[in-house]
C-alpha cells in the first residue's frame, strides 16, 4: 500500500506549526504588531521589498533612487531591535524550510541525479 503524500504534508505542516522556530517567529511578529512604530516601519519595509520584487519579476528596471531608498529602509529596520530579531527569526525559519525541501527532493535527486554534481 502506498503512502498518501498529502497526509504526510499535513503532518509536516503541523510539525512546522509546533516547532520552536515557528513559535519564536510568531511571538516576534505579534510583538511587532503590538508596537505601532515598529509595525509601521516593518510594513513600509515589506511594501518596498514587495514592490522591488514585483518589478524584478516583470522585468522592469529598478532605479538607483529605488535601490538607495531600499538600502536606507533596510538599515533603519535593522537598527530596530524587535524588527532585527524578527528578521533573524525569518532567516532561521527560511533555513529550516530549505533543509526540509532538500530532504523532500532527495528521492528525485537520487533518481535523476543532481545536476550540480555532474
Amino acid at each position: 500500500m502506498g503512502v498518501n503524500l498529502h497526509d504526510s504534508a499535513y503532518d509536516l505542516e503541523k510539525a512546522v506549526r509546533q516547532s520552536d522556530e515557528y513559535a519564536n517567529l510568531k511571538n516576534l511578529y505579534t510583538e511587532i504588531n503590538e508596537d505601532e512604530t515598529a509595525r509601521r516601519m516593518f510594513e513600509n519595509f515589506r511594501n518596498i521589498q514587495m514592490e522591488l520584487q514585483q518589478k524584478q519579476m516583470t522585468g522592469q528596471e529598478i532605479s538607483q533612487e529605488e535601490v538607495e531608498q531600499a538600502q536606507k529602509t533596510v538599515a533603519l529596520v535593522q537598527q530596530h531591535d524587535k524588527i532585527s530579531k524578527l528578521m533573524e527569526a525569518e532567516q532561521r525559519m527560511s533555513t529550516v524550510i530549505q533543509e526540509i525541501n532538500q530532504i523532500i527532493m532527495k528521492p528525485l535527486e537520487e533518481l535523476y541525479g543532481n545536476p550540480e554534481n555532474q
